[in-house]
């Protein structure tokens, strides 16, 4: 019933108390209506109700109204999953009828931070240990003597990672010790979630919330609202990556040359009627199965026949098919070595587990068939299954423009491939594409959007990018884009791989797209076609004068690939450049490059 329709019917308002109600309410949300509603109910049942003197209306729904503070999310996300997970939190905060805010980092005023009594932050790691784009401004301002006093603020964080790398979830982690030591109060102890988070951060969410109802309240009865609710980053497709879409291959061929010592393919994949949508940048996420013939290996090497009853997220599976359908059962992580050193008493793991580093570069450089080789071990079902981690989707960046290839999305997929001993390994999700795939002609896939990779709004800006061996991907969709947007902004490509002949990764395309003026100049650095080594770093330091001028005539920069080394590397030529062409000291030039991620300018898609 609207209150307008209130005078006209029975009610057991008065005229003025109707116009009360109509003006108090008229600025309040849908969760402060909903919560006003629970706490008049709440009165209406109390044994003095019947008895106690009116209040005044407007004044008993501004005090139910006015909350005992407010609740503040914010993501500092790199390539989504910090921002599908602080959108959940918002939701089910909603759905629990706490006045919610939902930040972006970058969106966020720092100085903000002393009006705040309750803040959650959700944040990824970008690179080594760096924050994401986003955060760059609100993580400096927390350790710079702007930051004010917090003794006032409750807050939680929740940190996202993969333990494979060495600054495991160092963001959340740094905004934890900022926080605090401004004295903050925690709600609840910060989580450090891995690669599988999603049972990590439902359970914190719940505790989080569970906090701040204590102490903020909220009248609307609980609502299950699961991890994955209100996700949605732009496209209007029924799909996403809790409901994948399932998408036909329809082109799998190798771009690299016969004699090369590297197998890299070109795939393209049919979206169909899917409305699945996405820009250059973007990752496709796809979810893969593990080779039966390693399943068997592993199941052999821990005493198992696969016919075992297992249990996961409530499915009753047999062990083998939960090997190939539901765990990680290719790259094992330093966590699961340390773990299987315990159970099977391996001298060797056990002294590699005192280590940090030399457990990392084990752990990133052997699969879990090899570690559990070590030493024969009987595992019984539940202890393989505690030792692996839940399968989840690889994220591939995007080779292609909508704007060129239409429904289709195309991929540049490099086989993960080596021998261990007299076993050859495969990649899990590189395997599943370049070999199984495409005997069933199915991959169930989804659209990942990256806000912090993209090309620039301004079609006249220039683009400076950096793609050596497969991460040339994004790069060959920028330049379809800009292709089919006619857009005058000169483009420079850096791309690197070993060998001319062997190597060049469409080669084709981009002498097209130079014999027709919309790639302005390339550099090109082929490793081994020379007795000393040339690499992609070379060639920036090499044309620093041109690098330079083109920074300094608003050009954006964008880095794509190794994360571990060629990132870094490429960092340190861009330092180098801007010292010694633009005559500032190491210091500035740092300064430099920061004020340009955060411009937005200087951007990277690293693994």
């Amino acid at each position: 019933m609207l209150l307008k329709e209130l005078s006209a019917l029975a009610s057991p308002l008065n005229d003025q108390q109707i116009g009360q109600l109509q003006k108090t309410v008229a600025d309040l949300s849908p969760q402060q209506l909903a919560w006003i509603s629970g706490y008049f109910w709440g009165l209406s049942q109390t044994p003095a109700a019947a008895g106690a003197t009116p209040q005044p209306l407007a004044a008993a729904v501004a005090t139910a109204a006015k909350p005992a503070g407010k609740l503040t999310i914010i993501y500092a996300s790199q390539t989504g999953n910090a921002k599908g997970v602080a959108k959940s939190l918002e939701a089910a905060a909603q759905a629990d009828g706490i006045e919610v805010s939902l930040y972006s980092a970058d969106d966020y005023k720092p100085r903000d931070l002393a009006k705040e009594t309750h803040l959650v932050i959700v944040a990824s790691t970008n690179g080594e240990g760096e924050p994401p784009d986003n955060a760059i401004s609100l993580h400096e301002f927390l350790q710079s003597k702007k930051a004010p006093k917090l003794d006032k603020l409750q807050y939680a964080v929740l940190g996202l990672g993969d333990s494979s790398y060495e600054f495991f979830c160092q963001t959340g982690k740094d905004f934890d010790t900022f926080l605090s030591k401004l004295g903050a109060k925690a709600i609840t102890p910060r989580i450090d979630c891995d690669v599988d988070y999603e049972g990590d951060a439902e359970r914190w969410r719940s505790d989080v919330l569970g906090k701040v109802k204590e102490t903020i309240g909220g009248g609307a009865s609980e609502v299950v609202v699961p991890l994955h609710a209100a996700t949605s980053v732009g496209t209007a497709s029924a799909y996403s990556k809790q409901n994948p879409y399932t998408a036909e291959l329809v082109a799998n061929q190798k771009i690299t040359g016969r004699d090369s010592g590297k197998d890299v393919r070109h795939i393209e994949i049919d979206l169909g009627e899917s409305g699945l949508t996405y820009q250059p940048g973007d990752a496709l996420g796809v979810y893969y199965t593990n080779s039966p013939a390693l399943a068997d290996e592993i199941l052999a090497k821990a005493g198992l026949t696969g016919d075992e009853t297992v249990e996961v997220a409530g499915e009753s599976l047999t062990l083998r098919q939960a090997l190939i359908e539901k765990f990680e059962i290719t790259a094992s992580n330093p966590q699961q070595v340390a773990a299987f050193a315990e159970l099977s008493g391996s001298k060797k793991l056990q002294k590699l587990a005192e280590d940090k580093d030399k457990l990392r570069q084990y752990a990133n450089n052997t699969q879990v068939a090899d570690v559990l080789g070590e030493k024969k071990t009987k595992l019984t079902a539940e202890q393989l299954v505690g030792l692996l981690r839940k399968l989840t989707p690889r994220l591939y960046s995007i080779a292609s423009s909508q704007e060129e290839v239409g429904e289709e999305v195309h991929l540049t997929v490099g086989l993960v491939e080596f021998k261990n001993g007299d076993n050859t390994r495969v990649g899990g999700a590189s395997g599943f594409l370049a070999q199984r795939a495409e005997e069933s002609g199915e991959v169930k896939v989804f659209i990942e959007h990256n806000d912090n990779f993209k090309l620039p709004a301004d079609d006249d800006a220039p683009v400076i990018m950096v793609g050596p061996g497969t991460g040339i991907a994004p790069f060959r969709a920028f330049l379809q884009e800009r292709d089919a947007r006619g857009a005058e902004g000169k483009n420079w490509l850096f791309f690197g791989d070993r060998t001319f002949t062997q190597d060049f990764l469409y080669q084709v395309e981009w002498q097209k797209y130079l014999k027709d003026g919309v790639l302005t100049e390339i550099d090109l650095a082929f490793s081994r076609d020379q007795a000393e080594k040339v690499y992609v770093q070379d060639k920036l330091l090499a044309k620093g004068q041109a690098v330079w001028q083109w920074l300094q005539d608003g050009a954006y920069l964008y880095i794509c690939g190794d994360a571990t080394r060629m990132a870094k590397d490429v960092h340190e030529a861009l330092i180098t450049v801007i010292e010694q062409h633009g005559g500032k000291s190491r210091e500035d030039a740092e300064n430099y490059l920061n004020e340009l991620r955060k411009a937005k300018r200087y951007q990277k898609d690293v693994y």
